[in-house]
């Protein structure tokens, strides 16, 4: 088995765990189960069963429920909580000076997809603030960025089943051109919109089936 080393995640509510995220940063599982899931402990995400089988280390997960790429969510402003701000913020505060990481996964989209958020253009280099509340625009400069602060590490963009066909585009598209390798899953077992056990050991087994196919 690939080892993937010490790992980042990137995320949003499908790959949240109470107390196994930042503090004050929204869940979707709980260990008292609520929101119609069977996933009732932590050892049953993807991600832990993941880092188990590759014998990998958790740096961080940084993930929040209900959070988009872009600046554009649910409630309209939510470049506080948004993907490319959460990332901004560790890069700001040195996180990465203080802590190697050898691959990163970014989960995200599909609140973007939900939302409906603005897709605006694809744009490649020199965004300003306001076309970041807009997808393209940020999936573009949220690859960069990791890719930029990062660069030895292996980065995996994992994309959620039915997405928008714009939407998967615009992430092949970002990373096709910073070089990010991606991750397309198929008929995830979700209940309310989120995978279940079996979704969860779906997930887990088409990341280790492309690690295995891919063996980089």
């Amino acid at each position: 088995m690939v080892k993937l080393g010490k790992v980042l995640i990137l995320g949003d509510s499908y790959s949240t765990f109470e107390d196994e995220i930042p503090t004050g940063f929204d869940t979707w599982y709980y260990h008292d189960l609520k929101n119609d899931t069977d996933v009732a402990t932590s050892d049953q995400t993807w991600w832990k069963q993941l880092l188990a089988c590759t014998d990998s280390e958790l740096v961080l997960n940084s993930s929040w429920s209900g959070t988009t790429v872009c600046h554009t969510g649910y409630s309209g402003d939510c470049s506080d909580r948004s993907f490319i701000s959460r990332f901004d913020k560790l890069v700001a505060e040195g996180f990465f000076a203080e802590h190697e990481v050898d691959t990163v996964f970014i989960f995200g989209g599909t609140n973007d997809n939900w939302n409906n958020s603005p897709l605006g253009d694809l744009k490649y280099a020199d965004w300003q603030k306001e076309e970041l509340y807009s997808f393209f625009p940020a999936v573009c400069y949220l690859v960069n960025k990791v890719k930029t602060a990062l660069p030895h590490a292996r980065v995996v963009y994992i994309i959620n089943i039915d997405l928008k066909p714009a939407i998967v585009k615009g992430i092949h598209a970002a990373c096709d051109a910073f070089g990010a390798e991606i991750i397309q899953l198929q008929n995830i077992q979700t209940q309310s919109g989120h995978p279940n056990q079996t979704g969860m050991l779906q997930i887990k087994e088409q990341i280790v089936q492309y690690l295995e196919r891919t063996n980089v």
